[in-house]
């Protein structure tokens, strides 16, 4: 069977989910741990050094951050 590493475009799915359904964000909660894993598996990656593809959402998630504004 194929081992599945959490990745940290992972953990930031996770993360958004839990927060946007009222999750436990505790740093004992599951958002917390897949944070921690995908951090793991990324420092892992870096010291053999591996390189990632993807990943690497930060802050927004994805999301578009607005700025809308008057049009003018």
């Amino acid at each position: 069977m194929p081992k599945h590493e959490m990745s940290k475009s992972d953990s930031a799915r996770i993360q958004g989910h839990e927060a946007k359904n009222g999750g436990d964000m505790s740093s004992k909660g599951f958002a917390a741990r897949a944070q921690a894993a995908g951090d793991r598996n990324q420092n892992a990656s870096a010291s053999t050094g591996q390189q990632r593809i993807g990943g690497g959402q930060s802050g927004n998630h994805g999301r578009s951050t607005g700025g809308g504004g008057a049009k003018k």
